[in-house]
């Protein structure tokens, strides 16, 4: 994906998938939305807690994810938890799927914004599980960078 868009107006952000996984690609997707789950977006009520992306047959999905229910829409609302798919060229899918089926990737939603035009899109990362030890190990070595840092700062 291109570098940092300033133009972008995010809605959520998963925060833990940079602690529970390896990132090691992203890329941008379109969402296919309803008009209400628009409204509800624009408003920030959506979540990306537990979500991922998997095939469903030839087609990728958000699985999980929550937008909330439009307060102003009647009986014409949208499902909170359903699925949504995913808007990808036809080569970018057959090449994640064949990472995600063999090489054991998961794909996971890094953050949910409007671009410049206005247009709902997902952020997801290849990503691979960590294990709890490389958890622990990177929060030792954060905790001691700030560490040092203070130190640093204090002395002078």
């Amino acid at each position: 994906m291109a570098g940092g868009n300033l133009s972008r107006k995010i809605v959520a952000q998963n925060r833990k998938a940079r602690h529970d996984y390896f990132i090691e690609d992203t890329l941008e997707a379109g969402l296919v939305l309803l008009g209400t789950e628009v409204s509800a977006m624009r408003a920030g009520q959506a979540s990306l807690g537990d979500s991922y992306a998997d095939f469903r047959g030839k087609e990728i999905f958000l699985i999980n994810s929550h937008i909330a229910t439009y307060q102003s829409a009647s009986r014409f609302n949208h499902e909170p938890l359903r699925l949504r798919k995913l808007l990808l060229h036809r080569r970018e899918m057959e090449k994640l799927r064949g990472k995600l089926q063999r090489d054991g990737y998961t794909l996971v939603p890094l953050s949910l914004y409007f671009n410049e035009r206005g247009r709902a899109k997902i952020e997801l990362g290849l990503a691979r599980g960590r294990r709890q030890r490389d958890k622990r190990e990177r929060e030792k070595t954060r905790d001691w960078e700030r560490q040092r840092a203070r130190l640093l700062r204090d002395r002078n």
